[in-house]
């Protein structure tokens, strides 16, 4: 089946999706809350799930790989996490105090256990938030005013990072030298003067990009995997962070992707490398709307209401002037708190078999392929990975992502989603500790199933 057959079988087999899209966009633009959830002729509306399955409104059952790009780590409707739900509202008889509240010591002694180059943090709403924090944060902490991420690298929708994530390579500059390309409409000249664009794993290129620039960039932000599944090299990792030490730049680690989900310690704990900020989302709120920023306690310590005095501490209070804002009507949510808590508790107990099963199944798609003549990689450490069609030895860049056959891909994802895999197409697969040896064996049936449709 070519490309259009496919899309046709599936808007045949959607009416009802077809027709709450064709609503909703006469109030929504686009029909869509998030860009990231269409994808032609029109996304699936789902109505249930429970543990690795949902189910859309044409009553069709699928397994989860989407899994809400990653904080459904147990799966849909955890009971461990639903009862955490439960019972502190039956407890404490509310969700929100606009007030401190012990859950959040907590909470943020059950985070520094695990990532302990986060010696003092802050709690936000959404990952997004987290990472922008942290670039407010590296400019005020070192009096600079560029920020550098890397090509291909996402951390949120707002200008200063939109930069680079999917460049049109024809404007995008040479593989060692990238140009910043905005990803949106509204991004201008003169903010993208202050993004600096590093090639991802080319050490030598980055620290040549860095060291000319040195006396302008506040800090270095990246995702230790890019799109949550190609790995940085430990070389490479290791690399970024003596350069950022040398230079007087902030190394800024977003784990929003990776962690929980690479490992019980992040990407951090498996390069051994100990940013001065990190950025936290996903996986700790259990589904729910939650991002940290923490780090070292002397840059964290701006935040502080004031200044950076303490009681007792003998430190001196700063003025207000130099105080760095922070604030949100919704940080450290007390029910989004416990519920987050209850789910790292569950994952430090379940995490071995989650990786043997994302193991199985990447093993499992790899021979699936190669029996039909194809060779695929599937990058990615811990419970994400990605499916490449390619016949390239290992992929490193954006740019070699690039290089590889998504037309075949997008057949097949669209071919599952036939059979009853639901995943976006060209996406990576999230795993969950829902994903049983029983749904893996369930997935790679179907993928011999698609195979036979296309």
């Amino acid at each position: 089946m070519t490309l259009d057959e496919l899309k046709a079988e599936y808007a045949e087999r959607n009416p009802k999706s077809k027709r709450a899209y064709e609503q909703a966009c006469e109030l929504i633009p686009g029909g869509i809350t998030a860009n990231v959830k269409f994808f032609a002729p029109f996304p699936l509306y789902m109505k249930k799930g429970e543990g690795a399955r949902i189910i859309d409104v044409d009553n069709h059952e699928y397994v989860d790989y989407v899994l809400s790009y990653g904080p459904l780590i147990h799966g849909h409707g955890c009971p461990e996490i639903t009862k955490a739900a439960e019972e502190y509202v039956h407890e404490h008889g509310t969700v929100l105090y606009g007030a401190s509240h012990e859950g959040e010591l907590e909470f943020a002694k059950m985070i520094h256990s695990y990532f302990p180059s986060m010696e003092s943090m802050r709690f936000t709403n959404s990952g997004t938030e987290a990472t922008l924090l942290s670039i407010r944060t590296a400019c005020a902490y070192t009096g600079k005013r560029k920020i550098a991420k890397f090509e291909g690298h996402y951390h949120g929708g707002f200008n200063e990072v939109l930069v680079s994530i999917h460049p049109e390579l024809s404007k995008a500059g040479e593989g060692k030298r990238p140009l910043p390309y905005p990803d949106s409409v509204g991004i201008f000249e003169d903010q993208l003067e202050n993004t600096v664009i590093l090639p991802f794993n080319d050490l030598e290129a980055c620290e040549e990009i860095l060291v000319a620039q040195q006396d302008d960039i506040a800090g270095v932000i990246m995702e230790p995997l890019l799109g949550g599944t190609i790995p940085a090299t430990k070389e490479f990792a290791g690399g970024i962070r003596e350069i950022t030490e040398c230079l007087d730049m902030l190394m800024i680690m977003d784990e929003v992707k990776t962690g929980f989900c690479i490992g019980m310690n992040g990407a951090q704990g498996h390069y051994g490398v100990e940013p001065d900020l990190t950025a936290l989302g996903k996986i700790i709120g259990a589904g729910m709307p939650v991002g940290m920023l923490g780090g070292k306690k002397k840059i964290m310590d701006m935040a502080a209401p004031g200044g950076s005095y303490i009681p007792g501490s003998g430190r001196k209070m700063t003025s207000k002037e130099e105080n760095l804002y922070h604030s949100g009507t919704y940080n450290g949510h007390p029910l989004i708190l416990h519920m987050g808590m209850a789910a790292i508790k569950l994952l430090s107990e379940k995490y071995e078999e989650l990786l043997a099963q994302t193991q199985r199944l990447k093993n499992g798609i790899r021979d699936s392929y190669a029996a039909h003549g194809v060779r695929v990689l599937t990058p990615g450490i811990g419970a994400m990975f990605h499916v490449c069609v390619t016949d390239q030895r290992e992929i490193l860049t954006h740019r070699d992502m690039r290089k590889c056959d998504m037309g075949l891909r997008r057949r097949m994802d669209y071919a599952l989603i036939l059979e009853g895999i639901y995943n976006k197409p060209c996406k990576r697969y999230n795993m969950s500790t829902a994903h049983t040896a029983e749904v893996v064996d369930f997935t790679l049936e179907a993928y011999e199933r698609a195979f036979k449709r296309i």
